[in-house]
């Protein structure tokens, strides 16, 4: 068995490991810290919840503390670029985890806040930065931030980078980073343009696969519920009823719709709250916060804002909305199922969604059970059962038949 100590990590690295509870390293760690650790280009293929973060900081702090900095003036040796600012602050926090017994700086900076705290601990010096590619080129295009001394260089998300419309801004990036660098470039997918970006960006590298889709969902307990769109919200507050169900993720197409159901949840006394883009980011953290320590039960996000979300243990993802997007429905559910651990979602489809889980089905190569007895199931036109359709249950009595009864948390990690 692969361990952390078999990889060749200095032991103030392997310190910190023991102090979070790691106990063994994930697939994509046991295969890209020795590559990195060798100073090769890394070009790995790996969906968010692999353990990638881990994979790509470890060796770099590793690298870094053994060429310490002189001089007074700490310069970047080390720039980490992700899509989004939550991603962001989890790599930053990941950082100053593995490397708490390191004498490294490190810090993170993203849009949506007032720049002046960042500059000021950007002036001070940092070896390491975190950045979202906006904030990134506007500290650079005012003389704040140089990138002439960087040695290692990540790419993180290349194909959110793409859906999001930042390809422009990397070119820009990479065009100023000097040409004697490592450089790690990290992917859930690989459409040619995605395989283009990354031939001008790495060097000789060495290829990293964990993970496709189909082996990603099957560690998912996943389920359908058949709904009419106006008993959704009575749908999930049915669920909710059971306290097997902790805490929950629950995902809406819109803005507009996550606060929405936030003011219903709160109406029957669920504790919930919403993450998405025009939230201000210190409510956006708050509510995260909140969520971690599960003094809020609830969670509803919309898919950007949910990106980079890692909260231990998670057992329950809901998808309240169905996404049109095949591949957002297995980035959603991968908020569950985090390294190796199993998890549950459960996706309410009504009429019009039907297409969109045909489409999910077909990328994911499985069928997903319909669950067949709750109280607000509809019958949708291509789903009519061959016998007379019971009638729906009026108030929270239930129909008969077996269950659904959500995993219990111990249940969902096991």
């Amino acid at each position: 068995m692969t361990t952390f100590e078999s990889l060749n990590i200095a032991s103030p690295i392997l310190k910190a490991l023991q102090e979070e509870g790691y106990t063994k390293p994930t697939p994509i760690q046991s295969q890209a810290i020795p590559i990195v650790l060798q100073g090769t280009d890394l070009l790995g293929c790996a969906q968010t919840g692999t353990g990638k973060t881990a994979a790509f900081s470890i060796p770099i702090l590793q690298l870094m503390a053994q060429r310490p900095e002189n001089g007074a003036h700490r310069i970047i040796k080390g720039l980490i670029v992700t899509p989004t600012r939550e991603l962001a602050i989890q790599i930053g926090e990941s950082l100053q985890a593995y490397g708490r017994h390191l004498p490294l700086r490190s810090t993170v900076i993203f849009g949506g806040v007032s720049q002046h705290g960042q500059e000021q601990i950007l002036r001070r010096g940092v070896d390491i930065l975190v950045a979202t590619p906006g904030r990134l080129l506007d500290l650079m295009n005012q003389g704040i931030i140089s990138l002439a001394g960087v040695r290692f260089f990540v790419l993180d998300e290349a194909d959110r980078m793409l859906d999001m419309g930042f390809i422009h801004d990397v070119r820009k990036l990479i065009a100023v980073l000097p040409r004697q660098r490592q450089s790690l470039f990290f992917s859930a997918t690989m459409p040619p343009e995605i395989l283009k970006l990354a031939s001008s960006i790495l060097n000789n590298p060495q290829e990293v696969k964990v993970d496709p889709v189909s082996s990603t969902v099957e560690i998912i307990d996943q389920h359908v519920f058949h709904v009419d769109k106006n008993d959704k919200p009575n749908l999930l507050i049915h669920l909710l009823k059971s306290k097997e169900i902790k805490t929950a993720l629950v995902f809406t197409r819109t803005k507009h719709g996550a606060d929405k159901l936030v003011k219903l949840l709160l109406r029957a006394d669920i504790r919930a709250e919403a993450i998405h883009g025009n939230k201000a980011q210190n409510a956006r953290q708050r509510a995260l916060a909140n969520f971690k320590a599960q003094t809020t039960r609830v969670l509803v996000a919309t898919d950007i804002a949910a990106r980079g979300i890692d909260v231990d243990e998670l057992a329950h993802v809901i998808n309240y909305e169905t996404t049109n997007v095949p591949e957002t429905y297995v980035h959603r559910i991968g908020r569950t199922g985090r390294a190796g651990a199993t998890g549950t979602a459960l996706s309410f489809v009504d009429a019009e969604e039907m297409a969109y889980m045909r489409d999910i089905e077909k990328l994911i190569a499985r069928k997903i059970p319909v669950v067949e007895t709750h109280p607000y199931k509809a019958v949708h036109p291509t789903h009519v059962p061959k016998a007379a359709a019971a009638p729906k249950p009026s108030g929270n009595r239930r129909p008969g038949g077996k269950q659904f009864r959500p995993r219990t948390a111990q249940q969902s990690s096991r």
